[in-house]
């Protein structure tokens, strides 16, 4: 089995359909309007957010958070996986009536719990969110900054890219890079190469969330390349979402020819039927990567992790020893 890592994934959207159930005959709601027949329902990228926050209110408590971090990185680590990065969010949090610290901290409960049963590390990243306004994207900054959890070690900004302009986050990631805190953004996913452009020019990331749409601008592919941004691809995401029409559309291999650092992830999973493993499965069978192209990719991962030196190091022994 190739040894996986993921660096892009929503918790929240990371809760399987079988156990947003278990929570909605918790709390007694009706959740018919986007499950059917165990699968979550949506039909754009509006209606997605719509059952997203549906089931992310499904989570309310303390038990509630540990017990989603451990159900998905334990799935992962059954399917290969040896290190995960997550999305968090403040505005979730708050919408749950819970403190973002409290949210955090349970949240991290959860991760050490899968750690201790599988081995999987794993990290958080704290996000703003377009769609709810800079004013909340900074206050997830400073959160993020002040909050002293060890496993929180990344900020990023995620939501409806149609939505605000890079210049409005500019002083969020300030606070963050202040802080020492690894910097990845949402671009080039529903909006085009001007975004991922943006994102470089205004907020100077190590990473880019999603970043495909950047091959509709070769200049822009070859300063990807040239700078050594991370991509964090998510091709399984991108077909269900219509960004592109198929994998045999998706621009993975041109930008990886081209010499960008990619990886394969899988954003909100249950919501794009989906898994880690099934991204690594495209990889092979629709991109054409054999086991060495695919733990290059776990490389280029790992590399890129926010983590400290010590942890890059066991994760890459790890890799390197195939197990």
């Amino acid at each position: 089995m190739v040894l996986k890592a993921e660096l892009h994934c929503h918790i929240e959207g990371a809760a399987a359909p079988d156990l947003v159930l278990k929570q909605a005959q918790k709390y007694g709601k009706d959740v018919s309007a986007f499950i059917k027949d165990g699968s979550f329902v949506w039909h754009d990228f509006t209606s997605f957010l719509a059952a997203y926050d549906g089931a992310s209110d499904l989570f309310r408590s303390e038990e509630d958070y540990a017990r989603l971090s451990e159900h998905y990185l334990t799935s992962l680590a059954r399917d290969g996986c040896i290190y995960s990065e997550f999305f968090t969010s403040p505005d979730h949090a708050l919408k749950s009536g819970i403190s973002p610290a409290a949210y955090t901290n349970a949240l991290g409960e959860g991760m050490q719990r899968a750690k201790a049963k599988t081995g999987i590390e794993s990290r958080m990243i704290v996000t703003g969110v377009r769609h709810i306004g800079v004013e909340s994207i900074e206050a997830s900054a400073r959160f993020a900054a002040r909050c002293g959890h060890p496993l929180v070690t990344g900020f990023g900004v995620a939501g409806d890219e149609r939505m605000g302009s890079f210049e409005d986050y500019v002083r969020a990631f300030e606070i963050a890079r202040e802080a020492g805190l690894g910097i990845t953004i949402h671009a080039g996913e529903l909006c085009g190469w001007e975004s991922v452009q943006g994102a470089l020019d205004h907020i100077r990331p190590s990473r880019i969330g999603h970043g495909v749409r950047a091959i509709e601008n070769l200049d822009l592919v070859k300063r990807i390349a040239d700078e050594g941004i991370v991509l964090e691809c998510c091709p399984g995401s991108n077909v269900a979402l219509g960004v592109f029409g198929s994998f045999e559309d998706h621009p993975f291999p041109k930008l990886r020819d081209a010499g960008c650092k990619v990886t394969l992830n899988s954003d909100d999973p249950p919501y794009f039927w989906t898994s880690l493993k099934r991204e690594y499965d495209i990889g092979r069978d629709n991109f054409r990567l054999d086991d060495k192209a695919l733990t290059a990719v776990t490389r280029t991962a790992i590399e890129a992790a926010f983590v400290d030196k010590k942890t890059r190091a066991a994760l890459l022994a790890r890799l390197n020893g195939g197990r």
